[in-house]
C-alpha cells in the first residue's frame, strides 16, 4: 500500500502544478490590459483638449478685411498726408459736415478700411478735448487701394456746440483735430478751429473712408 500511496502523492503534486500553471497563464490577461502584456489606460470619460481649442486667445488685431489681407499692406500712418479743407465743408441740419483727406505719400500702393478715430485736442501732442468721434455706419466700408499720389476721405460731422446748454457742453474754442488713420495707432495732427464742448457730449461724427477726395 505505501508504493500506492507514494504514487498518488506524486500524481496530486503533479496535478496541483498543472493547476497553478493554468491560473498563472489566465491570469496574463486582464480587463485593463491588451493583447501582448502591454496595459491599456481605462477610459476616464474625458476628452483631451483639441491643441487649437486649447491655444490661448490673443488679443484682437486691428480690422481687416479678406481682400486687404491679399492686396497691398494697410496704410501705415508714416505713408499718409491728412488734410481737412474747410472750404469743402457744408451745413445742415445744425451741422457742418467736412472731408477728412488721405493721400498716399509713399511710392507703394496701400489699402485704408473703416473708420478713421477723430477727437479735438488741446495741441499737436496735446490732451483731448470732449468725447472723441462716434462712428455713422452710412457708409459701408469698403476696402481702398490707393496708389502713390491717390486722396480718398470720410466725413466728418460737427455739431453746433451751442446746440446744448452752456452748463451741460463747457463751450470752449479748439484749434486742432487728432486723426488716427483706420486701424492704426499713431495719430496725425491737422489744425482745424471750432466751437466744441469741453464735457462728454457728442460733436463729432465720421463715416467710414471711402472713394474720392470730397463728400457730397
Amino acid at each position: 500500500m505505501k508504493p500506492a500511496t507514494g504514487l498518488a502523492r506524486i500524481l496530486i503534486a503533479a496535478a496541483g502544478t498543472a493547476c497553478a500553471a493554468t491560473l498563472v497563464a489566465g491570469c496574463g490577461t486582464s480587463a485593463g490590459s491588451t493583447p501582448g502584456g502591454a496595459t491599456s489606460t481605462p477610459s476616464s470619460g474625458t476628452v483631451a483638449p483639441d491643441s487649437t481649442a486649447a491655444a490661448s486667445t490673443s488679443p484682437s488685431a486691428p480690422a481687416t478685411s479678406p481682400a486687404q489681407a491679399a492686396g497691398p499692406a494697410p496704410c501705415a500712418t508714416s505713408a499718409l498726408k491728412v488734410a481737412v479743407p474747410t472750404s469743402r465743408g457744408n451745413a445742415a441740419a445744425g451741422s457742418s459736415f467736412y472731408p477728412v483727406q488721405f493721400t498716399n505719400s509713399s511710392s507703394s500702393p496701400c489699402t485704408l478700411y473703416g473708420y478713421p478715430g477723430v477727437s479735438f485736442v488741446t495741441a499737436v501732442g496735446g490732451t483731448q478735448i470732449g468725447a472723441a468721434a462716434t462712428r455713422n455706419a452710412a457708409v459701408p466700408r469698403t476696402v481702398l487701394t490707393l496708389t502713390p499720389g491717390q486722396t480718398v476721405h470720410a466725413e466728418l460731422q460737427v455739431a453746433d456746440a451751442q446746440n446744448y446748454p452752456a452748463a451741460a457742453c463747457g463751450l470752449v474754442t479748439a484749434h486742432w483735430l487728432k486723426v488716427y488713420p483706420p486701424n492704426q495707432t499713431a495719430p496725425l495732427y491737422v489744425g482745424f478751429t471750432s466751437a466744441t464742448c469741453s464735457k462728454n457730449k457728442v460733436i463729432l461724427s465720421v463715416q467710414a473712408v471711402q472713394s474720392g477726395a470730397n463728400g457730397t
